[in-house]
């Protein structure tokens, strides 16, 4: 441990929302900072993903909102308490930028951009004198310093501390691609494998099928599945049909269970409720409907309102005497079975699982690594798409920097 006097340089490698936090909280305690990227830039994955609108947390009440971390709901629990939902959004406030609370719950930037957030960031992380070390790739250690490539060959460089934060196994041409893992169990740190989350899902649709309905929304839907306790849940909302397969906001929403539940047997599958907003019976009741010389599928258009991507996977999913059967077809209707056969790879996941197990930390620092200290994605945790992962890195990060400050003796 540093005596209080001694001035003390902590190296972060990762510049995503986790490692900035981290670095931020380092430098608002005294140390000096240097921060190393493999990439050009820092937070480029913070830019891609803000693209669509800059989500930045939930709403939601927060005895919710800590529920939606699985089973990494507990070991994050005290570091979300110290840095929460409210807690994210008063610190977007601190950098100049203003939030509002869409009809969903999520949170935005009031222009809904990453950019300016992240800009803002940075100039804030440059003036507590923070420095940043573009395309410096962390490939371990060598003589207990840590190895870096750089564009001018390889640097040894040492630090009083190290935190790393160098994300997931998702996007890896932004920087987040997993290498770290062998590095890590090489030098005795309990990791598990990486797995993709918030991800798609291969479906063996037919030519006829993917041909005239990939890229089309299923809105107004519902998934009918089951979960490891073996209990049914049903959740509500749209995805889109791919190529080959399925993804989309529902579909990210129950992919941890369903990944899960395709390594488990093989496969998974799940029920689709095409019109959630019916009951069985008004549904049973419209297919019975006299249709004269109507073929079934104008009955349904006319009847139900049933057309496009919706008429094509009752036409894919069904035989054509269960199609042509009333009584099964109001049924398939309300549950029309669709088999999963695996999820997307993971660099095509918006998140991954897996990473370093719990039980490998004190804290936050490795446990067979004092003075190395973890935070983000690397952690094996997931999380949900609407605000829930950055919360949790940014919470992380900020755990991370405290431990470090605590581990130095200057907290």
């Amino acid at each position: 441990m540093q005596s209080s006097l001694t001035p003390f340089r902590v190296a972060v490698i990762g510049g995503g929302p986790a490692g900035l936090m981290a670095a931020q909280t380092l430098a608002q305690g005294g140390a000096q900072v240097d921060v190393y990227d493999a990439m050009p830039s820092v937070g480029r994955k913070f830019l891609l993903a803000g693209r669509g609108g800059m989500n930045i947390t939930h709403a939601e009440p927060y005895a919710d909102f800590v529920t939606r971390y699985g089973k990494g709901a507990a070991p994050l629990r005290a570091m979300l308490d110290a840095f929460g939902p409210q807690d994210v959004r008063d610190w977007v406030h601190g950098l100049g930028v203003d939030t509002f609370v869409g009809t969903s719950g999520r949170v935005f930037p009031t222009d809904m951009k990453a950019a300016p957030l992240l800009r803002a960031w940075l100039h804030r992380l440059r003036e507590s004198g923070v420095q940043f070390h573009m395309r410096h790739r962390w490939l371990g250690w060598r003589d207990d310093a840590l190895l870096l490539n750089t564009p001018d060959g390889e640097l040894l460089q040492r630090a009083d501390a190290v935190v790393l934060a160098l994300g997931g196994g998702s996007w890896a041409r932004l920087g987040s691609d997993g290498a770290w893992l062998p590095l890590l169990a090489e030098r005795g740190v309990g990791v598990a494998p990486l797995a993709p989350a918030n991800c798609g899902f291969d479906v063996d649709w037919s030519e006829h099928f993917s041909s005239r309905h990939a890229g089309e929304p299923l809105t107004t839907v519902a998934i009918i599945s089951t979960g490891a306790d073996g209990k049914e849940f049903r959740k509500q909302g749209q995805f889109v049909v791919t190529q080959g397969g399925v993804e989309g906001s529902l579909i990210y929403a129950l992919s941890a269970a369903l990944r899960d539940q395709i390594a488990a047997d093989g496969n998974a599958t799940i029920h689709l409720d095409l019109l959630p907003d019916l009951t069985a019976q008004r549904v049973a009741d419209q297919v019975a409907r006299p249709r004269g010389a109507r073929s079934m599928a104008s009955h349904l258009q006319s009847r139900l309102g049933i057309k496009g991507v919706k008429a094509g996977l009752l036409r894919e999913c069904l035989s054509k005497e269960r199609f042509a059967d009333e009584g099964q077809l109001a049924q398939a209707v309300k549950r029309l079975p669709v088999r999963l056969l695996r999820a997307r790879p993971i660099d095509e996941a918006i998140s991954s699982a897996g990473g370093v197990r719990w039980d490998a930390l004190e804290g936050t620092m490795l446990k067979s690594a004092p003075g190395v200290f973890v935070a983000g994605e690397m952690v094996d945790w997931e999380a949900p798409t609407g605000g829930y992962l950055l919360t949790a890195c940014l919470a992380g990060g900020q755990a991370a920097g405290r431990d470090v400050l605590a581990w130095l003796g200057r907290s």
